[in-house]
Order: structure tokens, then C-alpha cells, then sequence
């Protein structure tokens, strides 16, 4: 097989070379010029009087401009100071160093005490003036060498990293190349393997996506009509929906170049570097037309000017934001460029950068439905060994709200969680335990709950269990634990109806099976606790929602202040303090409402209420089909244009016709 011998190479491989090869030299001149240590201080009265006086020193070398001078002992007096250097046997003579002060006359010191010994304890001395000669030559060149490292070193990272990036920027230019496009380029030669096949349940965006890919690829067909393509068109929805995901898949079907990059790519520390990189992103697509370009996380860059943090006329983002803006729809023809751009943050985006002629088509990409779920369960479940009864559909039932990215984690989950239990195939088991760890996180069994902590835990889930079951409009019920899962010590799961649309009493239903769980504290323990945070949190703003955003108020009427701070000028709220007090107190009577509804339910169906406590306690997980045994079929959900029906008051006045809706 033959190698790829164009492999790339790190930036960091010839820059740790010549770091590497001088300290490598250095070491070795050390290595060879070393005599074995280094001298030990002492004083000149030492030296006079008892190594020179002992006939122990060989020579004395006196360095003038130091003020410092080296004793050399004699070679056969070396082992008379061994025990001085800590016992070891010693190579070198050099064992000793002395200071003396400026004004000390050293020659006539020397010479006078040499005179006056005898022949054999004798020594010679030198004075000397040491020039550094190396030194001096570093102390000037080593500024140069560092500035000369520095920019080469700056020079090869900021090529590297412009390379890695994939960028069209190319290799050359180095710290020059800080302004230049990061964008990765994918044509003919890197062509991305994703196919609008690989996309599953966007039936509605992929129609609008592929009108502009079948535009590149036969343009006679619309502009023999007067048509012209859209130049952009902006991918808008929550967060795992697929947006990225479908862009790839225009990368793979258009046989023309597709340049892709992140909108934070454009955002740099220096000053005016966003704005050049536009300018030759721009470049390099008009030089390759037709083409595409796909900018993820636009609201990184075009966040709507004046929102910025900090208040500065003169921002880094605003000025990159202008250009892009410029080059997408200014003077300058960009015929044959089309911009794909993606964000979940499309209420903060520029106006300017919306408008038609810049992005003629915004395309909502929604969290998926049931059947758009069945469809990203099959692609994904192709990869799994699969139980041959496993139910793709039951999947889609289970998993509401659940973007293509939950339902690609579920599907590496409930694999990992049959491969814990050594099976052979994953089953619906495996996926319901997926899903319940999505959802609720993990299983805490192992965490110590007293008794009494336990059954309040029981009747607080069993009042949620009760009240959603009887109330018509609240969530279907799947199944109650009192397992801690993650933060919380007991959970209820629902299936929740798929409405567009919600009324005001379905809000209530689920408004008051909220709260059942607090009420259930109430009426059995006659005391509340700090385990319905959770579900006051999410009913407190359900409720102020009804009030200030859906207009569900009698006596604050039909207004509404969602997102009534668009214009980013508004800092106060936009209504009066008398009208502040007239929502908090329509919240709190639509919250003591649900109160009361809540009570009824549980003081109508007491007996029901604590058997399911009581199996809550002995099971710790229930389903539907234990709700069913012990209340009968659940109620069907009134029709919203029909009358509100009173309550049935006990099981036995329940509908025969009803049916459960677990799944």
C-alpha cells in the first residue's frame, strides 16, 4: 500500500529542532570542560594562615577587577581537605576561593609572604584583569537573537494554526496571515461523505436546501424564467435539531466549493482582524463561483448592533459585523455566492442582517415529531444489533421534546447500557433506561433516605400521579419512582401531547398537577416542605406567562410584554407599578386556583390516593398500569372548543369508553 507522504508536518517540529540542538551543544561543552566541581569560599586569613603556612597551596591566580582569587592545592595534599567537600575523593585542585577588599595591595602582600617561606612551602601567584569575552559578545547579541526567535516562532504558530484550520489562507504569510479567511474549503478533492439521505425528519428544509443546490446545478432552468436564486438563506431553530448536520449534507450534494467556518472565526483580539478575514473570505468565493458559503453560529458576529456589552461606537464585532453586511449585499457583485448560515439565537441577530437581499429565506428547523423521530431513530438505530421486536415507533412515542441529538444520545445510551449487562442486542428495556437517564440522570439507589423523609417523598409523588391522572387536560402519566435520580429524590414521567396550541384550562390541569405534589404534603402531613422547588419554580412562571405574555387574565385584559425589550432600549418594565401589582396578584389567584383544584382531586380520591402511596413505598417504581387497577381507565382529554365538564367524584362515574394514553 502506498503511504501518504504528504502528511503535514507540526509547526512546532523545526521550532523545538533549534532549541533542542544549542542546548544540546551547551551540554556537551559542559560535559568535557567540567573538573569536577566548584571552589568552596573562605577567607584570606584561612589561606595565610594555614594552607600557605602548611606549604599546601600550589599557586594562588588573583582576578584584579574581580577582587577575587583561586587557591590551587597541591595534588598530594588533596585528601588532607576531602573531608571539607562532604568525604569524596578529589579530581580537581581549584578547592578554594578568597575576596579581598579594593584597596588591599595585593602584589606587595603576595610577594612579601613568599619571601618569607621556605623553598619547599613555596607558591606562585598571577594577577590578572579577566576579560569576558564571550560575555560581552552575548550581552549584544542575545536582544537581537531574542527578537529574531520571536517572530520566527510567531511566524510558524500563526502559519499553523491558519493551515490547520483548513484555511484557504494557505500556508505563507505567517503572523501576516492573521487577517486571512479560516474558512475550510471542501470541493472536489475533500469531499464531504454526508448525503441529504444522511438527514432524517427536515422534510420541509431539505425542500427549501435542495431548490438551491439544484439551482447550481442547472441554473438555465430559473433564469430562463426571469428567476434568480436566493443569496442566502438562514438556518434558525433550537440548539441539536440539525442544522449543521443538514449544511454538511449541502457540502456533500453540490458538486461546486463549499467554504464552512464558525461566526466566532471572524472574532480576534486585534483590532480590525474580523473584518479582513470577511473581506478575504468573500475574496476567495468570488474567485471560486459558483459557490457556497456556510457561516455556523452567525449571532457570534452579528449579534444587532447597539446590544453590545459595553457600549463602545467603535466595537470589534460591530465593525466585522458592517463588513459582512457589505460584502453580502453592498455595491460589489457577488453573483454565484450563496450564504448558509445557522444560529439558535435568532432574536438577537442585526435587523439589517435579515432583511431579503441579504437572507431571502429564514428556515425553521422545530424539534422534530413523531414522525419526524421514527425517521432519525431508523438512521440512527442502523449501527445497533437490535432486538428483531424492538418497536421503532414506541421510541418516537417515548421521546417528545427530544431534539436529533437527544435521540442520537439515547441510541448510544441504551448501547452502552446493554453492553453493562453483557447482552447480545439492545432492547426496549435498554432504551427506556436511556431515556430515564436522559431525562432524570442517574440512579442513585445507593443514597441513604430516612423513613419518614421516604414517605413523604411517596405521597408527594403519588399527588402528582393522582391529580394528572383525573385532570383530562394534564400530560398522560408513563410511570412514578421514588428513586433519586441525579438532583432530585423522586420523579414523575408524562408523555406529553404534542398541541401547537395550548388553552386556558389545559394550563390549569397542568398547572394543578403541578402543585399536587405540595397539596399531598399539605393533607398528610399537615406541613410543607422544601421538596417542591422544582415544581413551584416551573408553576410560578407558568402562571406569570398565562398572566403577562398570553393575556389569560380577566382583569389585566388581553396584553401582552413577551419580549417587549427587543428594541433594547426599553431597561425598566414596560408597565406601571399599579399594573405590576395587578399581575402578581392574577398570578397568585390563577396559582391558588390550581391550589384548590388540586385539593379537590386528592380529597375526592383519598383512599385510591394513599394505596398508591403505600406501592410507591413497596415498589418504589409504579406505571399507568398500576393508576389504571386502582382508579379505572383515565379520563379522555375534554375537547377544547366543548364546555368544561364538573369532575367525576369517585372511579365508578368514570367513562367506560375511556382509554389509557401511556404510550
Amino acid at each position: 500500500m502506498a503511504q501518504n507522504n504528504n502528511k503535514k508536518k507540526s509547526p512546532f517540529a523545526s521550532v523545538i529542532t533549534w532549541i533542542y540542538i544549542p542546548l544540546i551543544l551547551i551540554l556537551l561543552y559542559m560535559w568535557f570542560h567540567y573538573d569536577g566541581g566548584d571552589p568552596m569560599k573562605t577567607e584570606w586569613y584561612e589561606v595565610k594562615e594555614k594552607m600557605i603556612a602548611e606549604g599546601d597551596v600550589e599557586k594562588i591566580n588573583y582576578v584584579m577587577n574581580e577582587q577575587t582569587g583561586t587557591v590551587t592545592i597541591k595534588k598530594d595534599r588533596l585528601k588532607k581537605y576531602e573531608n571539607k567537600f562532604g568525604g569524596k575523593e578529589l579530581k580537581y585542585q581549584n578547592l578554594f576561593y578568597f575576596q579581598l577588599p579594593a584597596l588591599f595591595d595585593v602584589e606587595k602582600e603576595f610577594s612579601g609572604l613568599r619571601d618569607t617561606l621556605p623553598e619547599n612551602k613555596k607558591f606562585e601567584y598571577t594577577l590578572d584583569n579577566a576579560t569576558d569575552y564571550w560575555g560581552n559578545i552575548f550581552n549584544w547579541l542575545w536582544p537581537l537573537l531574542f527578537i529574531i526567535f520571536t517572530i520566527y516562532l510567531f511566524s510558524r504558530l500563526s502559519r499553523g494554526m491558519s493551515g490547520g484550520a483548513g484555511g484557504s489562507g494557505g500556508g505563507g504569510g505567517g503572523i501576516f496571515s492573521v487577517g486571512k479567511s479560516q474558512a475550510k474549503v471542501f470541493d472536489k478533492n475533500s469531499k464531504v461523505k454526508v448525503t441529504f439521505k444522511d438527514v432524517a425528519g427536515l422534510e420541509e428544509a431539505k425542500v427549501e436546501i435542495m431548490e438551491i443546490v439544484d439551482f447550481l446545478k442547472s441554473p438555465s432552468k430559473y433564469t430562463s424564467l426571469g428567476g434568480k436564486i436566493p443569496k442566502g438563506a438562514l438556518l434558525i431553530g433550537p440548539p441539536g435539531t440539525g442544522k449543521t448536520l443538514l449544511a454538511k449534507a449541502v457540502a456533500g450534494e453540490a458538486n461546486v466549493p463549499f467554504f464552512s467556518m464558525s461566526g466566532s472565526d471572524f472574532v480576534e483580539m486585534f483590532v480590525g482582524v474580523g473584518a479582513s478575514r470577511v473581506r478575504d473570505l468573500f475574496k476567495q468565493a468570488k474567485e471560486k463561483t459558483p459557490c457556497i458559503v456556510f457561516i455556523d453560529e452567525i449571532d457570534a458576529v452579528g449579534r444587532a448592533r447597539g446590544k453590545n456589552v459595553g457600549f463602545s461606537s467603535n466595537d470589534e464585532r460591530e465593525n466585522t459585523l458592517n463588513q459582512l453586511l457589505t460584502e453580502m449585499d453592498g455595491f460589489g457583485t457577488n453573483s454565484g455566492v450563496i450564504i448558509l448560515a445557522a444560529t439558535n439565537r435568532a432574536d438577537i441577530l442585526d435587523k439589517a442582517l435579515m432583511r431579503a437581499g441579504r437572507f431571502d429565506r429564514q428556515i425553521t428547523i422545530d424539534l422534530p415529531e413523531l414522525k419526524d423521530r421514527e425517521a432519525i431513530f431508523k438512521v440512527h438505530l442502523k449501527k445497533l444489533k437490535l432486538d428483531p421486536d424492538l418497536d421503532t415507533s414506541f421510541l418516537a412515542k417515548q421521546t417528545p421534546g427530544f431534539s436529533g441529538a437527544d435521540i442520537a444520545n439515547v441510541c448510544n445510551e441504551a448501547a452502552l447500557i446493554a453492553a453493562r449487562h453483557n447482552k447480545k442486542h439492545v432492547d426496549k428495556q435498554d432504551f427506556l433506561d436511556a431515556i430515564d437517564r436522559i431525562v432524570g440522570g442517574l440512579e442513585r439507589k445507593s443514597k441513604i433516605i430516612p423513613p419518614s423523609e421516604k414517605r413523604t417523598i411517596a405521597f408527594h409523588e403519588a399527588g402528582h400521579a393522582t391529580v394528572s391522572w383525573f385532570l383530562p387536560n394534564a400530560n398522560p402519566l408513563l410511570k412514578v419512582t421514588i428513586i433519586p435520580r441525579g438532583k432530585a429524590l423522586g420523579a414523575a414521567w408524562y408523555v406529553p401531547e404534542e398541541r401547537q396550541i395550548m388553552t386556558k384550562e389545559q394550563m390549569m390541569d397542568e398547572m394543578a398537577s403541578l402543585i399536587g405534589g405540595r397539596v399531598a404534603e399539605e393533607i398528610i402531613n399537615n406541613k410543607i416542605s422544601s421538596g417542591a422547588l422544582n415544581d413551584l419554580e416551573r408553576l410560578t412562571k407558568m402562571a406569570y406567562a398565562m398572566v403577562a405574555y398570553y393575556g389569560m387574565s380577566d382583569k389585566v385584559g388581553n396584553v401582552s410584554w413577551y419580549n417587549f425589550q427587543e428594541d433594547g432600549y426599553q431597561l425598566s418594565k414596560p408597565f406601571s407599578e399599579k399594573t405590576a401589582e395587578m399581575v402578581d396578584q392574577e398570578t397568585k389567584v390563577l396559582i391558588d386556583k390550581a391550589h384548590q383544584m388540586a385539593k379537590d382531586v386528592l380529597e375526592s380520591h383519598m383512599d385510591g390516593f394513599k394505596e398508591l402511596a403505600q406501592l410507591l413505598l413497596e415498589k418504589e417504581v409504579i406505571f399507568a398500569e398500576d393508576l389504571e387497577r386502582i382508579y379505572g381507565p383515565r379520563v379522555k382529554e375534554l375537547d377544547s372548543a366543548a364546555p368544561a365538564k364538573e369532575l367525576p367524584e369517585t372511579p365508578e362515574e368514570l367513562p367506560e369508553t375511556s382509554e389509557s394514553k401511556t404510550e
